[in-house]
């Protein structure tokens, strides 16, 4: 399963409706196919996504959406999915997706959610109110506007009273894998945004240390008597033998740790054409290992199964690895989160981003001049005091 699209209407802390394309919106010339993971003849998905946005701007409040819609998708209770405070009290929120299956279908489920109340231990409570799924075969000569379209006899799941058997916050999808068993593949980081613990159990390619950290030689685990021992060695110094993996942060640095999770998370959404999700991808890293993470999805060739990056940043830099403006949103907070894709605002390709990004041009892409004299004025009168 490749998502295509999500729409997402009714969100308390939203601006507006927040509509987000993974499909390559603009024109493609022969280069960018190079860049991009083809689904059928006339569409190809962008293989990263970038969320770039000030501080408080609403960029993390976007990942936790896609995460939601992406275990719904997978068929996870809505009730059970982590993320879903984000919903808030919401009376009436309606999320359309769209997605592309390995049958060559295309599909759109629209759910719509309502909240029933609040749970102190947990947080808010959600039933599923209305839902239906519409599906149809993607043709030769479909054009990206006629892939979105649906009509009324294309339907072929619709919830209704009589479905005793249904949970209300259980999904119509469950019927699509209890028939397809396709589920989309998700490695999440947004956990380890500010917080970097190693674990994982496997071995640790020598590739991925020497990478991170240079100065390592090798790091491994051995289970013995049901107990976890794990062996670091640097190179010229004797081996060290640690009990517990928390011990590691004694001796690898946060960015270090931090690496090795997410490329072997890399690897294994690479294996399975999935998706990683990064909450402020240049945490703990320099820069090098970034642009590194997201050119190896830009790959084609190394990505093969068509995985797909999905990331926050604060740093405009990074942008300018993209030679196209579909696959970079712009998030904003005024009065609420507004996300804007760069491709509506810019429509060359060959203009630097960064420098767009830095500009002001687009608004609210960088602290505002009366907030930065407001903040100088206080730190001159603190100075003083």
């Amino acid at each position: 399963m490749k998502l295509l699209k999500v729409e997402v209407e009714g969100l308390p802390l939203f601006k507006e409706k927040m509509s987000l394309d993974f499909y390559a919106a603009q024109r493609i010339s022969k280069t960018h196919k190079m860049n991009l993971h083809r689904i059928s003849s006339n569409m190809y998905v962008n293989p990263t996504t970038a969320i770039a946005g000030i501080n408080a701007s609403g960029k993390t409040s976007v990942l936790k959406i896609l995460m939601f819609v992406f275990e719904m998708l997978n068929n996870e209770p809505i009730n059970h999915i982590k993320t879903r405070n984000i919903l808030g009290n919401t009376n009436k929120c309606t999320i359309t997706s769209y997605f592309y299956s390995k049958r060559q279908m295309v599909y759109k489920l629209q759910t719509t959610i309502q909240c029933i109340g609040q749970d102190i231990e947990s947080g808010w409570k959600y039933q599923i109110t209305d839902e239906k799924m519409w599906e149809k075969q993607s043709l030769k000569n479909m054009t990206k506007k006629e892939m979105f379209r649906f009509s009324d006899h294309q339907i072929i799941e619709e919830r209704n009273e009589n479905e005793a058997f249904l949970p209300d916050d259980v999904s119509i999808m469950i019927a699509y894998h209890k028939k397809y068993a396709e589920k989309i593949e998700i490695k999440n980081m947004m956990s380890f945004t500010n917080m970097n613990v190693l674990r994982v159990t496997e071995n640790i390619p020598a590739s991925v240390i020497s990478f991170l950290d240079p100065t390592v030689e090798k790091l491994y685990f051995e289970n013995l008597e049901k107990k976890q021992i794990i062996h670091l060695k640097f190179k010229g110094k004797k081996e060290l033998v640690l009990n517990n993996q928390k011990d590691l942060e004694n001796y690898l640095s946060s960015g270090t740790i931090k690496g090795i999770v997410m490329f072997m998370m890399l690897i294994n959404v690479m294996k399975k054409g999935g998706y990683l999700i990064v909450d402020e991808i240049e945490n703990h890293y320099n820069k090098e290992i970034v642009s590194s993470i997201i050119k190896f999805f830009m790959d084609i060739r190394l990505n093969k199964n068509g995985a797909t990056l999905i990331f926050t940043t604060h740093y405009p830099e990074l942008l300018d690895l993209y030679e196209r403006n579909d696959s970079i949103y712009i998030t904003r907070n005024e009065n609420g989160i507004y996300l804007e894709k760069l491709s509506d605002v810019l429509k060359r390709n060959d203009i630097k981003k960064s420098d767009v990004y830095q500009s002001g041009m687009l608004e609210g892409t960088t602290p505002t001049y009366s907030s930065y004299i407001a903040l100088k004025k206080h730190i001159a009168a603190a100075l003083e005091d």
